[in-house]
């Protein structure tokens, strides 16, 4: 009987020792495996598993045509204001990670550790400052409304990354709401009376 462990499969050198694959390799296996991951839970074909929106709970609303590009653009937009006003004034970060991480790739968190200039915290907290008005706006106007209050359904959609795919018909109306709401707030929509945040 054979002793030691079992000899690992794969290309190996003239010396016997294992042939690593290239990044560029790794990342297309990992890039495989994703896609046959989205092809088997979401039941999307191989080609609308590369549609990047699977990738957030926000992304799959937008592809399974429960809301508009707009109400998307709004909800990506209301993400990034969120996170750089928290990465800004120094705020723990919600999860999910990768959404950080995102925003560390693109040199929003991270790099030199200099502290923010007082002109950018107060730009972050007046753009902050508007998306809470408008999320507060949205909760006052369906106070009475079934469903969860629409600034509390945004939150756990765009900035937890909660899966709405059993949400019910009344959150997924208070929804729509407030990322229309967020649309006027960032001029996303066309109407050139609204509102834009600068």
């Amino acid at each position: 009987m054979a002793r030691g462990r079992k000899r690992k499969a794969g290309r190996r050198h003239p010396s016997g020792k294992l042939v690593q694959p290239s990044a560029a390799e790794t990342q297309r296996e990992a890039m495989a495996t994703v896609l046959e991951a989205r092809q088997r839970h979401y039941g999307v074909t191989a080609r609308q598993a590369r549609d990047e929106r699977l990738g957030t709970a926000l992304g799959r609303l937008a592809f399974g045509e429960v809301i508009t590009s707009e109400q998307y653009a709004a909800g990506q937009k209301y993400a990034e204001i969120h996170h750089r006003h928290h990465a800004v004034l120094g705020w723990p970060m919600p999860f999910p990670a990768s959404v950080t991480g995102i925003l560390a790739s693109d040199g929003v968190l991270g790099g030199s550790g200099a502290p923010p200039s007082r002109e950018l915290v107060e730009k972050m907290r007046r753009h902050y400052g508007a998306v809470l008005d408008v999320l507060d706006q949205c909760d006052r106007d369906r106070l009475d409304a079934p469903g969860k209050a629409p600034s509390v359904l945004a939150y756990r959609l765009v900035c937890l990354d909660e899966d709405a795919g059993g949400w019910p018909q009344a959150d997924l109306t208070n929804l729509a709401l407030v990322l229309d709401a967020l649309a006027d707030l960032f001029g996303i929509a066309r109407d050139a009376h609204r509102k834009v945040l600068t």
